[in-house]
């Protein structure tokens, strides 16, 4: 039952992607790709990887499939005398097809790599869960520059619009109806949203979680309130939102530069001072995660159209 399970997830996730990739309609290609997202999730999770999964339903699927949405209406509104040509470009097919060759030649033939045993060294890692030691500790370098890269992101997002635009307030299309069911809920999963938040922050360290899931739910939980109008939407030129942006990668590059000032070198956290110094970072993380997310589904409001 179990490989019967595992053969027909493993054919949704294909018939999935080339649905996405060679599908006629921009629309209908997001739609696949978050389907596709939340089967890959599922995958993850049958390997027994819970963080990798959690995060591919959060940010692959999730906020990911929501900015390519928003992407999709922008472009819709722009391009609404253009005529859509169906199918899939060919040089995108064909990239395609050389990275999964590619791919299967290095599983196949490249041999496997040697890698340390993380179980012997996570009692000195300052944390309980290996996939946050690896993160944190070990690979401390990878996680600072995604943080650092989630910023450029938003940077360069900024960067296509007025800084009036983004201080302008947001337009009907982000309201719900007063008595909708997107106002009731954001009105009631807030405080729900935010408990799982800061749990999935604080259980990181020990068990399934981490920054990057925990700054999703809270970034979701300030989508919804804001579209329900219980929350005022951001002001780009807030000095706090701007400091909120670089907490994260900031305290991070602190306490790698601290690492390294006591004795050390840079990002390698003593087993003393592993664990706090791994919850200070995760959690000034979750700040900057969950505002450059909400920044990024919202982006600058849309100039007006001249009148006719």
């Amino acid at each position: 039952m179990s490989l019967a399970l595992d053969l027909a997830l493993c054919a949704l996730i294909l018939g999935v992607s080339l649905a996405a990739v060679a599908g006629a309609g921009v629309f209908r290609a997001v739609i696949f790709f978050i389907t596709y997202g939340l089967f890959v999730a599922i995958g993850w999770a049958r390997l027994g990887a819970y963080d990798v999964a959690l995060a591919e339903a959060a940010i692959g699927a999730g906020l990911t499939g929501v900015l390519l949405l928003t992407a999709q209406g922008r472009l819709r509104r722009v391009q609404a005398d253009r005529t859509e040509r169906p199918g899939a470009p060919l040089p995108a097919a064909l990239a395609g097809g050389a990275v999964t060759l590619a791919l299967a030649w290095a599983w196949f033939v490249l041999p496997v790599p040697e890698a340390p045993d993380v179980a012997q060294a996570l009692p000195q890692s300052g944390a309980g869960n290996p996939v946050t030691a690896v993160l944190l500790n070990f690979r401390a370098w990878d996680t600072l520059l995604e943080s650092i890269v989630l910023l450029a992101a938003l940077l360069g997002v900024w960067m296509l619009a007025r800084d009036a635009d983004w201080d302008a307030p947001l337009g009907p299309r982000y309201h719900a109806r007063p008595s909708g069911v997107l106002a009731y809920f954001g009105r009631v999963l807030p405080p729900i949203g935010l408990i799982f938040g800061v749990y999935l922050v604080w259980a990181g360290t020990e068990t399934v979680g981490g920054a990057f899931q925990g700054g999703t739910v809270l970034a979701g939980v300030v989508l919804v309130a804001m579209m329900a109008q219980v929350l005022p939407p951001p002001r780009a030129s807030k000095r706090l939102l701007r400091a909120a942006l670089v907490l994260g990668p900031g305290v991070f590059l602190l306490s790698g530069l601290a690492a390294a000032a006591l004795g050390g070198s840079f990002l390698s956290l003593s087993a003393a001072l592993a664990k706090p110094a791994i919850l200070i970072i995760e959690a000034a993380l979750t700040v900057s995660i969950a505002v450059t997310l909400a920044l990024l589904v919202i982006g600058p409001a849309e100039a007006p159209e001249p009148a006719p």
